[in-house]
């Protein structure tokens, strides 16, 4: 099978040339895009390591994780990864977010979770979870921002997470109740 544009010995030349100018633009757009952005993200917060910067603003907030009404494990090390320390992460699976940076910053228990999903093998599903049903509760009031929630200092935050594959009726239980 002849290939559209391989016939031809002219046609051959002009398709190859077309097709390796075109490589040479993706790849440029490529490179320069991952330069501009690793330039902009030099102080963003969310995306650098915090390991050699004086960092002088500190939080450190509990979470307790509740996924389809079970009780979840908050892993250890979320947020560090091969020697990086980020912003946000937990150091021990006992539910302590540390959050740490140069001076203040507005942390949000959402920053927490894109951390987690994004620097942790496995992650938090956060697509898999229906946001319309799931809730934050911080230190037992339930609040209105969701996951914009921002992290306080000493506060203790509840994260009730429903999937969206969550059969809920399986939870209500059709016997008469024991007389």
């Amino acid at each position: 099978m002849i290939w559209p544009g391989m016939g031809d010995p002219y046609k051959r030349k002009k398709t190859i040339r077309y097709l390796l100018i075109t490589a040479g633009i993706a790849v440029a757009v490529g490179l320069g895009s991952s330069t501009i952005q690793g330039v902009l993200n030099v102080d963003n917060p969310l995306k650098v390591c915090i390991d050699d910067r004086d960092t002088q603003y500190k939080i450190t907030a509990s979470l307790e994780l509740i996924v389809d009404g079970l009780k979840a494990d908050i892993p250890a090390n979320i947020g560090i990864v091969d020697g990086c320390t980020h912003s946000v992460y937990t150091l021990t699976n006992d539910g302590t977010i540390y959050a740490e940076w140069e001076e203040e910053y507005p942390f949000e228990i959402g920053h927490f979770l894109w951390t987690w999903t994004t620097y942790h093998e496995g992650g938090f599903p956060m697509k898999d979870m229906d946001q319309s049903k799931s809730k934050i509760f911080v230190d037992g009031v339930e609040s209105s921002k969701f996951i914009g929630t921002p992290l306080e200092n000493g506060k203790h935050y509840r994260a009730e997470f429903t999937s969206r594959d969550y059969d809920s009726s399986k939870d209500t239980d059709f016997m008469p109740p024991d007389l």
